[in-house]
């Protein structure tokens, strides 16, 4: 029996998946060594920084809305908070519309360092796909615009 178009699509993708899902575990164990070092010597932990790299996407947030994002309770983000704030990474500020509620910003320290991680980690990627398997690279571009498209869509929502 021939197969239809549908399952070929549906084996390659599976197949993409598969070989996308190897690049990240090998390439996710290089960028996560040198971000831990990076990030060890500023006195930053990993939740901390993935933080900072929402913060600096948005123009503020709640605490309660980074409570959310992060999983924690409201308690535990003031908390994360307070250290990034000690370290000059963050700033707190009262809402225009109600000065009860307390909103977050980057600051331009803070931002300053997630581009320099973003830097590291493009770099090191960079490197990585660059000695790719051939079929290796002809599934992370299509895979890496799609997910570029994805995380558009969910800033957004």
């Amino acid at each position: 029996m021939k197969a239809t178009r549908t399952q070929t699509k549906g084996t390659q993708t599976a197949h993409d998946a598969q070989v996308l899902a190897d690049f990240i575990l090998f390439s996710q164990r290089s960028c996560i060594l040198r971000l831990s070092g990076e990030l060890s010597q500023d006195k930053i932990s990993y939740p901390q920084f993935f933080l900072l790299a929402y913060l600096a996407s948005e123009d503020c947030l709640s605490m309660s809305s980074i409570a959310k994002m992060m999983g924690h309770s409201t308690a535990a983000s003031t908390g994360m908070v307070d250290k990034l704030q000690e370290l000059g990474l963050t700033a707190r500020t009262s809402a225009v519309s109600d000065r009860r509620k307390i909103m977050v910003r980057i600051t331009k320290q803070g931002a300053e360092l997630v581009e320099r991680m973003r830097a590291n980690i493009a770099r090191d990627l960079a490197d990585i796909m660059s000695n790719a398997p051939v079929d290796t690279e002809a599934t992370i571009a299509p895979a890496a615009s799609a997910l570029s498209r994805s995380q558009r869509h969910l800033t957004l929502s």
